[in-house]
């Protein structure tokens, strides 16, 4: 068995995360499960892990949970930053009250929690910081500009924290999910009706909704959240993880497409059907 480690995952209740955690456990670590929702852990607890209650975007909240994790193990060997939210309509109708919610969450409490933890990282000579971006970390489509923006900038973060802390023994991983199975996505649809779907973007909105929901159906082929668990528990146990793993259903083909196509080829092939 790969070394007993310490390791912190937040957005734990449900889809990656509490597979993530999950996973870890059964990978023989010990495992925190950082969450609102701390009812809904109830099956971490069950496996030996620890839930722990958790707003990443209040700095109280993450202060707690680091110098409650350090005084009980006295160190944090891994953070997996997973916890994220979503937000669907256009640019022009989406207040930006909002959007500044998810960068919150999305980049700012993840950020937070990487400065929490580096200190206990650098003087143990070694840590792993697992940042769960999303193929949408270097694609973008209609509808989504807050999200994607959110993931485009935490590539950035990720590749600056890499550069910056590798001489320390800290590692850093970039995770890019393809289409998976969560709780995420059960609201798309809906959200992208209330937000556009009755202005000058309806028909593009309720195009991206039937789509939606046809993505996240019980017939989906979208992947489950254990392919991005296994490949978190693979990057914390190899001696030299990949720097990005994209994993699940159509990340590496959309990927690809994105990276071979001109911006004017790729914008005609995500837009013919809306």
């Amino acid at each position: 068995m790969a070394e007993r480690k310490v390791c912190l995952v937040t957005g734990a209740s449900s889809g990656i995360g509490l597979a993530a955690a999950l996973e870890l456990v059964r990978a023989g670590h010990i495992v925190y499960g950082a969450a609102r929702r701390v009812e809904r852990m109830d099956s971490l607890r069950a496996a030996g892990g620890h839930p722990i209650a958790m707003d990443v975007s209040r700095d109280a909240d993450v202060e707690r949970v680091v110098r409650t994790i350090l005084d009980a193990q006295g160190r944090i060997d891994v953070l997996v930053n997973n916890a994220g939210v979503g937000l669907h309509g256009s640019i022009e109708d989406t207040p930006l009250d909002k959007a500044r919610h998810l960068f919150e969450v999305n980049l700012f409490g993840l950020a937070r929690l990487v400065q929490l933890v580096l200190p206990s990282m650098r003087t143990l000579g070694s840590g792993t910081i697992i940042n769960v971006s999303s193929i949408g970390g270097e694609i973008a489509l209609p509808l989504g500009a807050w999200y994607y923006a959110s993931k485009h900038a935490l590539e950035a973060f990720s590749d600056s924290l890499r550069q910056e802390v590798g001489r320390f023994g800290v590692r850093v991983v970039l995770i890019q999910p393809g289409i998976i199975k969560t709780e995420f996505e059960k609201g798309t649809a809906q959200e992208l009706r209330d937000v556009s779907g009755h202005g000058a973007y309806a028909i593009m909105a309720e195009a991206m909704a039937k789509r939606a929901d046809q993505a996240f159906s019980g017939e989906s082929k979208a992947s489950e959240p254990l392919v991005v668990a296994e490949a978190i528990r693979e990057a914390i146990d190899s001696p030299s993880p990949k720097v990005r793993y994209v994993v699940g259903y159509l990340g590496k083909m959309l990927l690809t497409l994105n990276r071979v196509l001109s911006d004017r080829a790729w914008d005609r092939m995500v837009t013919r059907r809306l």
